[in-house]
């Protein structure tokens, strides 16, 4: 972590510490009022987390903040954001650190993905994509990246661990590069889902969704989640927001299909890239 943002985040966390003695809540009465978990106060005014906009809205309302004073703590959250995007792009760390890290530390593994495949079912080739189409990448970072990424899979075939993935069907018509890879991609798909330590499933187009996905995230236990964005991973293990996505996951588990279904619709699939790629090599 750089210097600058962790300086920037003390003084945040120090800022909304001296506002909350000033009004004399606990910083559980805090958290209480904000809508928050109570480790999410405590590291923020430790200066040990970065808030999202939406948890530093509500602490600010939960505080009573004037105008004037509540745009002081946002702007110090966005010189804390501004520093971390800086310390990001001079960084030699490749992206996906963190939830190499979260995974490996997991016993259940639950992910749902809307556009991109899991990390965990990624071929090398399609890792190497999604990793060259992130900013400040170089060509040795993303090779770092991906050996790493398909290194971690092996934590799939582990006794006592268990995966559960659960993707939109759109996820297997997002293709990058050549209908080749996704061939190999789909064929990979078929080989996990026969594991016995992994439960795969496919929510198809011809069912509705339970409620519209805005974006992919995988559960570590009970006790983080993880976002993989275009500019690198948000981790949030804040209790009470953790247990909101394992909700938002089992809706759409209960959406998908599984088994015999799933791998049908991967075989249909992967037919109509073998179309596919007939029709772009004429």
């Amino acid at each position: 972590m750089g210097s600058e943002r962790r300086e920037l985040m003390k003084a945040l966390g120090a800022r909304l510490r001296g506002l909350r003695a000033e009004v004399g809540l606990t910083g559980a009465a805090l958290a209480e009022r904000a809508g928050v978990g109570q480790p999410t106060v405590s590291k923020v005014e430790n200066g040990r987390m970065v808030p999202s906009a939406d948890v530093l809205e509500r602490l600010s309302d939960a505080l009573g903040l004037d105008g004037a004073t509540a745009r002081e703590v946002r702007d110090l959250l966005v010189a804390v954001v501004a520093a971390s995007e800086t310390a990001k792009a001079s960084s030699e760390v490749p992206d996906g650190a963190t939830l190499d890290e979260a995974v490996r530390s997991a016993r259940l593994v639950r992910s749902f993905q809307c556009v991109v495949l899991p990390a965990m079912l990624q071929s090398a080739e399609y890792a190497r994509h999604v990793f060259d189409s992130a900013p400040h990448m170089t060509p040795e970072m993303v090779g770092r990246a991906v050996a790493a990424r398909i290194e971690r899979q092996g934590l799939l075939y582990e006794p006592g661990r268990e995966s559960v993935f659960v993707l939109t069907e759109g996820v297997l018509r997002t293709w990058p590069g050549s209908p080749a890879l996704m061939l190999a991609q789909l064929d990979r798909l078929l080989a996990v889902e026969s594991l016995s330590t992994v439960r795969l499933g496919v929510v198809p187009w011809r069912r509705p969704v339970p409620v519209m996905p805005r974006h992919g995230f995988t559960l570590c236990d009970s006790r983080a989640m993880v976002v993989e964005t275009f500019r690198g991973e948000q981790t949030v293990d804040d209790s009470a927001e953790v247990a909101a996505y394992e909700e938002t996951f089992s809706r759409f588990e209960e959406a998908a299909v599984f088994g015999p279904e799933v791998r049908e619709l991967l075989l249909q699939v992967m037919a109509e890239f073998r179309d596919l790629e007939t029709s772009t090599t004429r």
